[in-house]
C-alpha cells in the first residue's frame, strides 16, 4: 500500500461520521463530479470536504491534485459508509451521539459565520473604528539612531569620532553591538517602548543632537535623534481587517452570551479546573 493510499484510508477513518453529518440536498446546478452506485458527488461535495480536511490533506499534493484526491477520498467514504450502513453500524448509540454532536457543531459554525457577516458591516465597521480614533491620546514619537558599547571608555571613543565628523550610520557599523538595527537605526518609536534611561535620555535631544554616553541594562548607548513627530492613528484601510475581526467576534459573543443568560444551565459538577470564557468570547 502506499503512502498515499493509506494517508486516504486514515482520513476515510476519522471522516466519515463528519462527513455524513453534512449530508444534505444539492441544488440541481451542482457539477457532477463522480457516481457511486448511482449516487452523484458534485463539486459542492468536495469543496465541503476540503473545508473539513484542510491540513490533514497531504502537504505535497497541490491544485488539481488535491481536488481529485479529495474526490478519490470521498469515493472510498460513500462505499465505506454504504458498507457500514449495511452493516447496521449505523443503528448503535455511539454513532448516534457523534452524528448528533457534529450536526450541533456544524449548525453552530453555521449560524456563527452567519452572525459575524451581518455584524460586519461597512456602518458598523466605521463606527467603531471612530469610537476607537476619538480615544486615541495624542503622543509623543521620536526616530533616532544608537551606538551600543559594552563600556563608558568605548562609548566615549564612539562619541569622539561622531561629534568629530564621521557618519553616525558608518561608525554605528563598525563598533556598535547592536546587530538588529542597521546603521543603528531604531525607526519611529514613543518613550514608553525603550528602557527608562535611554526613552528619558532621547526624549530630551533636539533635532541632530547627540547625547553623551548613556548607560541602561543593555551597555553603554551613544544616541543621536533624527527626528520627532506626533504619533498619528493608523487610517481605516490600514486597519480594516483587524477591525472586521474585532466586530465580528463581538457579533458572535454577544449573540452566546445573550443565549446563555436565556437558558437554564445547570452543571451536575464543579469544573475541575476554572471556566474559560464562552466560545466566541474576546
Amino acid at each position: 500500500m502506499s503512502f498515499l493510499d493509506h494517508q486516504r484510508l486514515r482520513l476515510i477513518a476519522s471522516g466519515a461520521v463528519l462527513a455524513l453529518a453534512f449530508a444534505a440536498s444539492i441544488p440541481a446546478s451542482a457539477k457532477v463530479l463522480a457516481r457511486v452506485d448511482g449516487v452523484e458527488i458534485t463539486e459542492e461535495d468536495v469543496q465541503v470536504a476540503l473545508d473539513d480536511l484542510g491540513p490533514t490533506l497531504p502537504q505535497q499534493i497541490e491544485g488539481p491534485q488535491r481536488e481529485a484526491y479529495v474526490l478519490d477520498y470521498l469515493i472510498d467514504l460513500r462505499l465505506v459508509a454504504k458498507k457500514a450502513a449495511a452493516d447496521k453500524m449505523g443503528e448503535g448509540a455511539e454513532v448516534a451521539r457523534r452524528l448528533a454532536y457534529y450536526r450541533d457543531k456544524v449548525m453552530m459554525e453555521t449560524l456563527l459565520g452567519k452572525v459575524a457577516r451581518d455584524g460586519a458591516t461597512d456602518a458598523a465597521l466605521k463606527q467603531v473604528y471612530d469610537e476607537a480614533a476619538a480615544k486615541q491620546k495624542t503622543e509623543e514619537e521620536i526616530s533616532a539612531r544608537h551606538i551600543l558599547l559594552s563600556t563608558e571608555d568605548e562609548a566615549k571613543a564612539a562619541l569622539k569620532r561622531v561629534r568629530g565628523g564621521e557618519d553616525f550610520a558608518k561608525v554605528a557599523d563598525d563598533v556598535s553591538k547592536d546587530p538588529g538595527s542597521k546603521g543603528g537605526d531604531l525607526g519611529w518609536f514613543t518613550k514608553d517602548r525603550m528602557v527608562p534611561e535611554f526613552g528619558d535620555a532621547a526624549f530630551k535631544l533636539k533635532k541632530g543632537e547627540i547625547s553623551d554616553p548613556v548607560k541602561s541594562q543593555f551597555g553603554w548607548h551613544v544616541i543621536k535623534l533624527e527626528n520627532r513627530r506626533q504619533k498619528s492613528f493608523p487610517s481605516f484601510e490600514e486597519v480594516k481587517s483587524q477591525v472586521a475581526q474585532y466586530v465580528a467576534q463581538k457579533s458572535q459573543s454577544d449573540l452566546i452570551m445573550q443565549l446563555r443568560e436565556g437558558a437554564k444551565i445547570e452543571r451536575t459538577e464543579a469544573p475541575a479546573i476554572p471556566l474559560l470564557p464562552p466560545l466566541g468570547a474576546k
